[in-house]
């Protein structure tokens, strides 16, 4: 199968991400699965600089091709989730503000608000913290989106994983919009939870959500 398309479909949405202001400088990192590995923007690229050609693959066993940039310092994490979870084609890893400032206060973000069922579940929960890059990280990772399209990871940024890469930027998308109501609710006395039983009536009715 030809790369050209997954690798105009991630410069695509690389630039998107900088124009959306949803990672600062060269920190977030996305990937699509192809046939045979990953697709994944390479170390220290500038999202606003992202080219189709600059995009490095991966195979399946962990080894970029020879004669490419060097890939995200983040691969190995990206490399673990399409693993465990082969039912997920993208992935989206940024250091937006807010899910941030929540990242680095290790909270999960609970039930504020109905539309955290668009990560799967009841809660965005958070990724255990270990240093970025490494198989602990990917693992933490991996653990966290056990039923979930996202989450946060522990001083660090956030995950959203989807079919397509536009479909993991704009669950990240959402997920800093949830991070921001989160955290302003927090500043008034903290929010009203909706219990187990009104979560799964909405996750009931996001089976049927849009354009599912």
């Amino acid at each position: 199968m030809s790369l050209a398309e997954p690798r105009h479909a991630l410069a695509n949405a690389l630039r998107a991400m900088a124009e959306l202001a949803l990672s600062p400088g060269a920190s977030g990192n996305m990937s699509v699965r192809v046939d045979g590995g990953m697709l994944i923007s390479p170390s220290g690229l500038r999202a606003e600089a992202a080219t189709p050609e600059a995009m490095v693959f991966v195979d399946d066993e962990g080894h970029p091709s020879k004669g490419q940039l060097r890939p995200s310092s983040e691969w190995l994490m990206h490399h673990r989730i399409y693993q465990d979870h082969p039912h997920y084609g993208a992935i989206t890893h940024c250091h937006s503000s807010f899910a941030t400032v929540l990242a680095c206060q290790r909270r999960t973000i609970p039930a504020f608000h109905y539309m955290i069922a668009v990560a799967g579940g009841s809660d965005i929960p958070c990724a255990d913290y270990a240093t970025f890059g490494g198989a602990e990280l990917a693992e933490n990772v991996s653990l966290a989106l056990h039923r979930r399209r996202a989450c946060l990871l522990a001083n660090h940024g956030q995950v959203a994983v989807a079919d397509t890469i536009e479909q993991a930027l704009g669950l990240a998308r959402e997920v800093e919009a949830l991070a921001s109501n989160y955290h302003f609710s927090l500043q008034n006395g903290g929010p009203v939870l909706l219990t187990d039983t009104d979560m799964e009536q909405v996750l009931q009715q996001f089976r049927h959500y849009g354009q599912r």
